[in-house]
């Protein structure tokens, strides 16, 4: 069970956070408040996070959530946030690969606890893993590519000791892919007596995961309220101890509202800001940034259900309509590099080519050869923050130079998701962020689509998308197969250079990320993907 603070404790923090909630709604209304100071043990950042549904590691899959996973989830091994290409143990001491290239042996750090005082064992680690599988929600994928499924997956993840555990992987695998997949928030660690002890009707605990916790990292969740608040207190119980006392999340989606509330004191951290709002922050002696590329890819997609997009001369006009320079000077400033590339720079591998801009003649003239000479009718699905609307309102405006209407529906990232994740769009605005730190991540989902049936079992990106694509299957296949780096960098230049070809994706930016903070923060870390993103490393001077 999660501690449970004394009452007058209770009180404070009940206290702490409604005031918090008093505060932002009246900035958001442009009443003037007198400067605030957030708590000294407490990090209050302002985030737009929308797009979480659960908060159970086994089916989060969205960036937000991410973020949460990281700061209060242990796995067995976690990326080295100063150099990404090596591993570092989490609760893993130690591990090496047989010699068949098939089996992965780990030895657990004694002595761990979860949240609740449970020992962290290894039948703990097998069966988090068993129970990605079983529920076989929408991350379930980045294991089971490693061959486990529901018949085989206890025989292949088991534990063999107190503190021992062995995988069997299907086919020899480059051992970077599958020590990075232990690293994906599915790979989380969960307390298997605790969710056993909350199980209903034989769901593995999954009714109450949705809304609770049940790991070992240096956070626990105290509180998700969506669109609203996420409570992080510190685990007394984990092996890293946070120099915090509590983490609060705000939703804020407005970036002019983040400013102001860091300006004012009212927040410590201001995580979506603008390229206008970043400028007028840079003479403030009370702010700094951090910054560091991200995994993270913004992208426009075409649904090929749409009889235009099926062609792909179509598909390649669209490309000629974004006008990414002027995108890269204004609306991404200091928050990503113009990126035509389904992988991002830093994976093995990425290409840096760029082979598109504006040219509306070219892309009439493509249209025309399509059989469209005079346009066509497409709407886009948008989640509205920025600078994701802003991308889309100049896209439509690009785009209708060459008669092509777009319509934009916004949305928030529920339901814009819910959508896309259906393939029932025509046109969707979005982000991808790298699960592990491995270019079959990307690769898995952009250029690889087993099955385009409507009751395909994976449904990646390109099935979303409704692109058929077995041959371009067939080499991503191959390439998470190759044990030899330059080789396998190799392979994935060349499906990138396809890819930028004849996808139905217009690759936009790299997203670098950004994060405004009050001079007395320390010790925050952006690290490549969502998930180490570290504020369990934060104290306050």
């Amino acid at each position: 069970m999660r501690k449970i603070l004394p009452p007058t404790q209770y009180t404070i923090s009940r206290r702490a956070v409604h005031g918090l909630l008093a505060s932002s709604l009246a900035l958001a209304c442009g009443f003037q408040l007198a400067q605030a100071a957030t708590p000294k043990d407490t990090l209050v950042q302002a985030l737009a996070f929308d797009d979480i549904i659960t908060m159970d590691p086994a089916e989060s899959f969205e960036i937000s959530a991410g973020e949460i996973m990281g700061n209060t989830y242990d796995r067995l091994v976690r990326l080295n946030v100063a150099n990404p290409s090596e591993l570092v143990g989490d609760i893993a001491k130690s591990w090496k690969v047989g010699e068949d290239g098939k089996t992965y042996s780990f030895e657990l750090k004694p002595g761990l606890k979860f949240a609740s005082g449970n020992p962290v064992t290894a039948d703990d680690v097998a069966w988090s893993l068993q129970r990605a599988i079983l529920l076989n929600k929408t991350p379930a994928f980045i294991l089971a590519q490693l061959g486990w499924n529901k018949d085989n997956v206890a025989q292949r993840v088991r534990a063999t000791g107190p503190l021992s555990l062995v995988l069997e992987t299907e086919k020899s695998f480059a051992p970077t892919l599958v020590l990075n997949c232990l690293t994906a928030n599915v790979a989380s660690v969960l307390d298997k007596k605790l969710l056993l002890s909350k199980e209903a009707n034989g769901d593995m605990g999954y009714a109450w995961l949705k809304t609770n916790y049940a790991g070992s990292g240096p956070y626990k969740l105290r509180e998700w309220r969506a669109n609203e608040i996420i409570a992080l207190e510190r685990n007394a119980n984990s092996a890293t101890k946070a120099p915090l006392a509590r983490v609060i999340y705000r939703h804020v989606k407005e970036a002019s509202t983040q400013r102001l509330m860091l300006e004012k004191g009212d927040i410590d951290v201001a995580r979506n800001l603008a390229p206008q709002d970043l400028n007028a922050l840079a003479t403030n002696k009370d702010v700094k940034t951090a910054t560091t590329p991200k995994g993270t890819v913004f992208y426009i997609s075409m649904n090929l259900k749409h009889p235009a997009f099926a062609k792909p001369e179509v598909r390649e006009a669209m490309k000629y309509l974004l006008d990414y320079e002027g995108i890269g000077a204004t609306m991404v400033q200091h928050i990503g590099r113009i990126h035509q590339n389904f992988l991002p720079v830093g994976l093995l591998g990425a290409a840096t080519d760029k082979p598109y801009k504006l040219d509306v003649d070219k892309a009439k003239s493509l249209l025309a050869k399509a059989g469209y000479p005079n346009g066509f009718k497409a709407s886009i699905d948008m989640r509205t923050v920025q600078p994701v609307q802003g991308i889309a309102e100049n896209f439509q405006q690009t785009a209708k130079r060459a008669g092509v209407e777009i319509e934009i529906i916004p949305g928030d990232g529920k339901q814009t998701l819910t959508k896309y994740r259906a393939r029932s769009h025509d046109m969707y605005i979005g982000t991808w962020g790298s699960d592990y730190w491995d270019p079959h991540t990307n690769a898995d989902t952009f250029v690889r689509n087993p099955d385009n049936s409507d009751e395909a079992k994976a449904k990646p990106l390109a099935w979303r998308n409704s692109w058929d694509i077995p041959e371009l299957t067939k080499k991503a296949d191959a390439a998470m197969l190759e044990r030899d780096g330059k080789k396998r960098a190799a392979m994935y230049q060349e499906l990138q250079s396809e890819f930028r070809k004849t996808s139905p994706f217009i690759m936009v930016y790299q997203q670098t990320d950004v994060a405004a903070y009050r001079s007395h923060v320390q010790s925050l870390v952006l690290g490549p993907t969502s998930d180490t993103n570290y504020v369990f490393t934060v104290s306050k001077k």
